[in-house]
Protein backbone atom coordinates (compact mmCIF):
# COMPACT_ATOMS: atom_id res chain seq x y z
CA UNK A 1 0.00 0.00 0.00
CA UNK A 2 1.07 3.47 -0.65
CA UNK A 3 2.12 5.87 2.22
CA UNK A 4 -1.59 7.76 2.49
CA UNK A 5 0.41 10.45 4.66
CA UNK A 6 1.05 12.26 1.58
CA UNK A 7 -0.91 12.49 -1.71
CA UNK A 8 -0.47 14.31 -4.75
CA UNK A 9 -3.39 15.03 -6.95
CA UNK A 10 -4.48 17.35 -10.53
CA UNK A 11 -4.36 20.16 -8.26
CA UNK A 12 -3.59 19.23 -5.07
CA UNK A 13 -1.42 18.60 -2.05
CA UNK A 14 -2.57 16.42 0.56
CA UNK A 15 -0.54 16.38 3.80
CA UNK A 16 -1.31 14.25 7.21
CA UNK A 17 -2.83 16.80 8.99
CA UNK A 18 -0.38 17.84 12.45
CA UNK A 19 -0.56 20.12 15.42
CA UNK A 20 1.71 22.82 12.53
CA UNK A 21 -1.41 23.19 10.46
CA UNK A 22 -3.43 24.95 13.75
CA UNK A 23 -2.80 28.34 12.54
CA UNK A 24 -3.48 27.80 8.60
CA UNK A 25 -7.04 25.65 9.67
CA UNK A 26 -8.12 28.18 11.85
CA UNK A 27 -9.59 30.71 9.55
CA UNK A 28 -10.87 28.04 7.39
CA UNK A 29 -12.64 26.47 10.58
CA UNK A 30 -13.84 30.01 12.22
CA UNK A 31 -15.65 31.50 9.17
CA UNK A 32 -19.35 31.28 9.30
CA UNK A 33 -19.57 30.81 5.67
CA UNK A 34 -17.83 27.67 6.39
CA UNK A 35 -20.35 26.43 9.05
CA UNK A 36 -23.60 27.42 7.21
CA UNK A 37 -25.61 24.55 7.33
CA UNK A 38 -24.47 23.62 10.89
CA UNK A 39 -23.86 26.78 13.00
CA UNK A 40 -22.48 25.72 16.27
CA UNK A 41 -19.98 23.24 14.46
CA UNK A 42 -17.69 26.56 13.88
CA UNK A 43 -14.91 26.81 15.94
CA UNK A 44 -14.60 29.61 17.39
CA UNK A 45 -11.09 30.14 19.19
CA UNK A 46 -7.97 28.89 17.93
CA UNK A 47 -8.21 25.56 20.53
CA UNK A 48 -11.14 24.49 19.07
CA UNK A 49 -8.74 23.99 15.90
CA UNK A 50 -5.69 23.11 17.77
CA UNK A 51 -7.52 20.00 19.51
CA UNK A 52 -9.10 18.74 16.23
CA UNK A 53 -5.43 19.06 14.73
CA UNK A 54 -3.98 17.20 17.54
CA UNK A 55 -6.87 14.00 17.11
CA UNK A 56 -6.37 13.94 13.60
CA UNK A 57 -2.59 13.90 13.30
CA UNK A 58 -3.05 11.14 16.35
CA UNK A 59 -5.26 9.05 14.81
CA UNK A 60 -2.54 8.56 11.60
CA UNK A 61 -1.09 5.88 13.66
CA UNK A 62 -3.87 4.13 13.08
CA UNK A 63 -3.47 3.98 9.67
CA UNK A 64 -5.46 7.10 7.78
CA UNK A 65 -6.87 10.72 9.19
CA UNK A 66 -7.91 13.71 7.85
CA UNK A 67 -5.23 15.87 5.42
CA UNK A 68 -4.32 19.09 5.23
CA UNK A 69 -5.16 20.41 1.52
CA UNK A 70 -2.95 22.69 -0.50
CA UNK A 71 -3.39 23.85 -3.86
CA UNK A 72 -0.32 22.97 -5.48
CA UNK A 73 0.44 25.95 -7.55
CA UNK A 74 0.70 28.21 -4.85
CA UNK A 75 1.13 25.75 -1.34
CA UNK A 76 -1.76 28.03 0.17
CA UNK A 77 -3.88 25.97 2.85
CA UNK A 78 -7.48 25.88 1.67
CA UNK A 79 -8.94 23.23 3.88
CA UNK A 80 -8.87 19.34 5.40
CA UNK A 81 -10.45 16.20 4.63
CA UNK A 82 -10.21 12.48 4.30
CA UNK A 83 -11.22 9.20 6.23
CA UNK A 84 -10.99 8.12 9.73
CA UNK A 85 -12.40 4.69 11.39
CA UNK A 86 -15.63 5.09 12.59
CA UNK A 87 -17.03 3.73 16.00
CA UNK A 88 -18.72 1.00 13.93
CA UNK A 89 -15.63 0.03 11.90
CA UNK A 90 -16.50 1.90 8.77
CA UNK A 91 -14.67 4.86 6.85
CA UNK A 92 -15.40 8.18 7.90
CA UNK A 93 -15.33 10.39 4.65
CA UNK A 94 -14.91 13.98 5.50
CA UNK A 95 -13.85 17.27 3.72
CA UNK A 96 -14.18 20.62 4.35
CA UNK A 97 -13.09 23.57 1.93
CA UNK A 98 -12.89 27.66 2.83
CA UNK A 99 -15.37 29.13 0.51
CA UNK A 100 -12.98 30.92 -1.98
CA UNK A 101 -12.20 27.20 -2.74
CA UNK A 102 -16.00 26.01 -3.07
CA UNK A 103 -16.91 25.47 -6.80
CA UNK A 104 -13.92 24.63 -8.42
CA UNK A 105 -14.05 20.50 -8.08
CA UNK A 106 -11.32 20.59 -5.60
CA UNK A 107 -13.54 18.73 -2.99
CA UNK A 108 -14.00 16.33 -5.65
CA UNK A 109 -10.45 15.73 -6.31
CA UNK A 110 -10.31 15.08 -2.39
CA UNK A 111 -13.36 13.00 -1.82
CA UNK A 112 -11.34 11.00 -4.64
CA UNK A 113 -8.02 10.82 -3.10
CA UNK A 114 -9.70 9.80 0.35
CA UNK A 115 -11.74 7.00 -1.03
CA UNK A 116 -8.73 5.26 -3.18
CA UNK A 117 -6.65 5.66 0.25
CA UNK A 118 -9.61 4.12 2.46
CA UNK A 119 -9.69 1.16 -0.49
CA UNK A 120 -6.29 0.63 -0.48
CA UNK A 121 -6.35 0.59 3.11
CA UNK A 122 -8.92 -2.00 3.72
CA UNK A 123 -11.17 -2.58 0.82
CA UNK A 124 -13.89 -4.64 2.97
CA UNK A 125 -14.78 -1.48 5.11
CA UNK A 126 -17.29 0.94 3.51
CA UNK A 127 -16.94 4.55 3.36
CA UNK A 128 -19.93 7.03 4.22
CA UNK A 129 -20.10 10.89 4.44
CA UNK A 130 -22.39 11.43 6.93
CA UNK A 131 -24.04 15.04 5.27
CA UNK A 132 -26.55 17.09 6.67
CA UNK A 133 -29.68 16.42 4.64
CA UNK A 134 -30.11 20.69 3.62
CA UNK A 135 -26.20 21.08 2.79
CA UNK A 136 -26.72 20.20 -0.61
CA UNK A 137 -23.22 21.12 -2.01
CA UNK A 138 -21.62 18.52 -0.12
CA UNK A 139 -24.39 16.05 -1.07
CA UNK A 140 -23.62 17.22 -4.86
CA UNK A 141 -19.71 16.22 -4.24
CA UNK A 142 -20.66 12.55 -2.80
CA UNK A 143 -22.69 12.55 -5.55
CA UNK A 144 -20.18 13.17 -7.86
CA UNK A 145 -17.83 11.27 -6.86
CA UNK A 146 -19.72 8.40 -7.04
CA UNK A 147 -21.46 7.75 -3.56
CA UNK A 148 -24.69 6.29 -3.12
CA UNK A 149 -27.51 8.34 -1.03
CA UNK A 150 -28.76 5.56 1.61
CA UNK A 151 -31.57 7.91 2.98
CA UNK A 152 -31.42 9.56 6.50
CA UNK A 153 -29.52 7.65 9.10
CA UNK A 154 -28.49 8.34 12.51
CA UNK A 155 -24.73 9.09 12.78
CA UNK A 156 -22.63 6.22 14.50
CA UNK A 157 -20.46 8.82 16.58
CA UNK A 158 -23.00 11.06 17.77
CA UNK A 159 -26.76 9.95 16.94
CA UNK A 160 -27.26 13.09 14.94
CA UNK A 161 -29.92 12.30 11.78
CA UNK A 162 -27.44 12.55 8.44
CA UNK A 163 -27.93 11.47 4.89
CA UNK A 164 -25.53 8.40 4.72
CA UNK A 165 -23.41 8.23 1.25
CA UNK A 166 -21.52 5.12 0.89
CA UNK A 167 -19.12 3.68 -1.78
CA UNK A 168 -21.54 0.21 -1.51
CA UNK A 169 -24.65 -1.25 -0.47
CA UNK A 170 -25.18 -0.98 2.87
CA UNK A 171 -26.29 -4.69 3.81
CA UNK A 172 -26.60 -6.16 7.16
CA UNK A 173 -22.87 -6.97 7.73
CA UNK A 174 -21.84 -3.83 6.81
CA UNK A 175 -24.15 -0.87 7.63
CA UNK A 176 -23.19 0.12 10.78
CA UNK A 177 -26.36 1.72 11.95
CA UNK A 178 -27.74 -1.56 11.84
CA UNK A 179 -25.45 -3.32 13.84
CA UNK A 180 -25.99 -0.32 16.56
CA UNK A 181 -29.65 -0.51 16.42
CA UNK A 182 -29.02 -4.59 17.18
CA UNK A 183 -26.30 -4.37 20.14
Amino acid sequence: MPDARHVITERLDLSAMSLDDTEELFPIFCDERTWWYDPPGRHIDIEQTRRYATVAAERWSAGLSYWTVRLRATGAVIGSGGVQRHEACSWNLNYRLAPDAQGHGYATELVRAALDAARAADPNSAVIAWIDAHNVPSRRVAERAGLIDHGVRPTPNDGRLRVAYADRALERENDPTRREAQA
